[in-house]
């Protein structure tokens, strides 16, 4: 059974009521009196069947049911309202929207932005970064890291998963780079918190290599990587990299790896059109140029035609 939605005039009198702190600034914003905004919020309390303001307290404040009510109508509208910029945008000239993990937009797809914007002059590139597993709002062309999704043969892989240790020359002054397991005790390692439902971690990056992760060592904890990076580049432990991610630290020196040793998986990132269509011609050239600016994985598959 769908659930009935209250009227929408009566969300947009509440959510600007509570956004201007009074019935004043919300009759001013929508362009209608002071007293219709009080009848269209009683009439979404009546539809609803339990006040949104406790009226008994000065000044007014939510109740619980409001609150809640707020946190959605927020998370609704800054949704919309990106959406409606977006179109507008697109509207009135050639905007592409690329999505992606924050990693791979940090330190893939910005260093090669310019290079980007040189391939497709006259149209905006818009970037959204969103962190693993987040809810996230999918771009025109959206980027993803993960497993090989055999439903979706529209996917291209830009990047597969090798994983190797570095460090900055700044940790390896003070610190002789370890080489086997073994070596690795007494060493500080970077670690991002939850990883493992993801990606490569340290465990799994030491048994993917026939050994057991050392008990004696040290670790700093992280929850993005764009801070892990940041404290591997400043000397603060050993940390892991993504063949492909990384590469502008390593060919410049600012970042060393270890060893030849390595773990991989079937998984890596891959890029598609959102919903696996579209007609607009600089969405598909900005995916293709993606793709080909991937490297050998990306080459062996054809972009949507």
């Amino acid at each position: 059974m769908e659930t009935r939605l209250p009227p929408f005039s009566g969300l947009t009198a509440f959510h600007a009521a509570v956004r201007h702190g009074t019935l004043t600034g919300a009759a001013r914003e929508l362009n209608v009196s002071q007293p219709a905004i009080s009848r269209r919020i009683a009439q979404l309390e009546a539809d609803l069947g339990t006040p949104l303001f406790d009226r008994s307290r000065k000044p007014v404040q939510m109740t619980e049911a409001g609150r809640e009510m707020m946190a959605a109508l927020r998370a609704g509208f800054d949704l919309i309202e990106v959406a409606t910029d977006r179109i507008r945008r697109a509207a009135k000239g050639r905007v592409v929207t690329v999505s992606g993990p924050s990693g791979f937009v940090a330190f893939w797809l910005i260093p090669r932005l310019g290079e980007l914007q040189e391939a497709f002059p006259g149209t905006v590139i818009r970037i959204i970064s969103m962190e693993q597993g987040e809810a996230g709002r999918p771009g025109d062309v959206a980027i993803r890291f993960g497993a090989p999704n055999r439903a979706r043969t529209d996917e291209i892989k830009i990047l597969g998963e090798e994983v190797f240790a570095a460090a900055s020359p700044l940790y390896l002054a003070r610190s002789p780079a370890p080489i086997t397991a073994g070596d690795f005790t007494g060493h500080t390692l970077l670690t991002m918190e939850g990883t493992r439902r993801f990606w490569h971690d340290w465990p799994s990056w030491f048994e993917a290599r026939g050994a057991k992760m050392p008990g004696d060592i040290r670790s700093l904890d992280f929850n993005t990587y764009a801070m892990l990076v940041n404290a591997l580049l400043a000397g603060q432990g050993i940390g892991l990299c993504w063949s492909g991610l990384l590469d502008t630290f390593l060919e410049a020196g600012a970042l060393v790896r270890l060893s030849d040793q390595s773990a991989a998986s079937e998984r890596g990132y891959f890029v598609a059109l959102r919903d696996g269509q579209t007609v607009r011609p600089e969405v598909r050239g900005v995916l293709a140029w993606i793709a080909q600016t991937g490297g050998a994985d990306a080459l062996t598959s054809a972009p949507p035609g």
